[in-house]
């Protein structure tokens, strides 16, 4: 591992110990912090290794940046992928959709593809057949920005060995469609290029890790990059169920590094997707949606049982891996936390987006973190108060997670929110967007609280990882301003240099 001097910088006040930071100089030898300290010390240090210097210039120093909760190929993916983020109705989507054929060409697939619509708030919904009137024989799936179901033309549909329907795809069979989406001819190479941008621009933010917890098996994607050389960062790869066996044959513990990867990844939690999402209303609630009675399931639906979830969790303890189970809906939090209690297991409930606060005790005693994508909050607002109107000052509710002692960890689920630590943190910081107000006030955090809940729980201290991020602004400052003026700041933050492992690899 490389080594490096960060000369004459600051640190960020991550503790709030109220003490304005004095300059510093941080080595790093052997990719691991080996001091923080006075310059006389650390370049004496460096001088007898010939460690190379790194110029801070009194910039302000950070622990590397991680987010907790991302897709990360299928992020890459987005990218070149027909944006419907805009789209206010199902017209509206088939428009777009209209003209991207009518301007010809189709990527290496032969699937039109299009991500980002969110269909809770339409009055037309989509349908196969509405689709099919735009999209005539050309295969064309688009992906719901909560990445829960597929709006899929007929043509599509077959091509994707779906039975036809007149309407989305959705859960546990949108999943399975999807692996096939990104299995066919052309997809691999697509996929390489597009992860490539995703990790040089998680970099540039500052991120110089993620649990990445795409489907299949991830940690062949991260091997192969290893292998080609390609540039990596930080990695907790997931498993889900259908791989689980796998993993446990091969004795693969969270914690342990994936072999042939480098060392930088490393084995990550098992994952669970207990229920829905709040847009395509399958998350499961304790009441029925607001317009639960339009609904198959008015109430959203789990997706295992109470034994299912136990049954897993259960395999997880025996064999050393820790559980990232999502639960969206109130009802699906409250089983999740059941099980985490009756099987010991350790780890994440993920999103936890609505939650029973009489549940928040028990969570308190468990040795289970609140993985929670902040920025949703900026996209679900409005379909929260139209399907859940009656509580609304139950969701996102990092106030409470902090005031109970229970661990806020901070991330995207990209693609369905941007991989962007500063976006996240200042969502967290004013709930709402950085020229509105603030949703439900009294669940923000402070600035100070949801950094420390984007760098792993970690500090710039000896024996820590020589991750560190230069910012050329104090991201704490400026004090006491409202909150809508902390998230402008945190929004602005500019990253001038990204180490990681006492490597450069972004800036100067």
């Amino acid at each position: 591992m490389p080594d490096l001097l960060l000369r004459d910088v600051r640190l960020v006040d991550l503790d709030g110990t109220g003490r304005r930071a004095g300059r510093t100089d941080v080595l790093v030898l052997d990719g691991v912090v080996a001091e923080v300290g006075p310059a006389a010390t650390t370049r004496a240090r460096s001088a007898a290794r010939a460690v190379p210097v790194l110029e801070g210039e009194g910039r302000w120093a950070l622990p590397g940046l991680w987010d907790q909760h991302v897709h990360l190929q299928q992020w890459g993916l987005t990218r070149a992928r027909l944006d419907l983020s805009g789209a206010g109705s199902a017209a509206e989507a088939l428009a777009t959709v209209r003209a991207a054929l009518a301007a010809g060409g189709l990527p290496p697939t032969g699937v039109l593809t299009g991500f980002g619509h969110r269909s809770a708030t339409w009055a037309d919904q989509p349908t196969t057949a509405a689709l099919d009137e735009v999209a005539g024989e050309v295969p064309v799936v688009l992906v719901s920005a909560d990445c829960h179901h597929g709006w899929l033309s007929s043509a599509a549909q077959r091509r994707l060995g779906v039975p036809y329907r007149d309407g989305v795809v959705a859960e546990a069979e949108w999943f399975a469609a999807n692996d096939v989406l990104t299995a066919l001819p052309g997809a691999a190479e697509q996929a390489s290029a597009a992860m490539s941008v995703a990790v040089d621009d998680a970099l540039a933010r500052g991120v110089v890790g993620v649990t990445d917890l795409e489907f299949g098996r991830p940690w062949e994607l991260w091997r192969a990059r290893h292998e080609a050389g390609e540039q990596l960062l930080r990695v907790r790869v997931g498993v889900y169920p259908e791989d689980l066996q796998h993993v446990l044959d091969a004795g693969a513990r969270t914690g342990e590094p994936v072999a042939g990867a480098g060392g930088l990844v490393t084995m990550g939690p098992l994952k669970i997707i207990s229920d829905g999402s709040l847009n395509t209303r399958t998350a499961w609630c304790h009441e029925p949606y607001a317009d639960g009675h339009r609904l198959a399931h008015p109430s959203g639906a789990a997706n295992h049982d109470a034994d299912e979830v136990r049954e897993l969790l259960s395999a997880a303890v025996a064999g050393g891996l820790e559980v990232a189970l999502h639960a969206i809906g109130d009802a699906a939090v409250h089983q999740a936390l059941d099980a985490f209690r009756q099987t010991g297991a350790r780890g994440g409930i993920e999103h936890a987006q609505l939650v029973d606060l009489a549940d928040l005790p028990l969570w308190s005693r468990l040795p289970v973190r609140a993985s929670v994508q902040p920025a949703h909050l900026l996209d679900d607002r409005a379909v929260t108060e139209q399907c859940w109107p009656d509580r609304t000052d139950r969701t996102f509710t990092l106030r409470s997670f902090l005031d109970h002692g229970i661990e806020l960890a901070l991330g995207s689920d990209a693609p369905v929110a941007p991989l962007d630590p500063w976006l996240a943190a200042a969502a967290a910081v004013h709930r709402g967007p950085a020229d509105g107000d603030s949703w439900h006030p009294d669940q923000a955090i402070t600035a100070r609280e949801a950094l420390a809940a984007s760098v792993d729980g970690r500090r710039l201290r000896p024996g820590g990882p020589g991750d560190v991020v230069l910012l050329d602004e104090d991201p704490l400052a400026p004090a006491g301003m409202p909150s809508r003026e902390q998230a402008r700041a945190l929004r602005a933050a500019s990253v001038s240099a990204t180490v990681l492992a006492g490597r450069l690899v972004h800036g100067r």
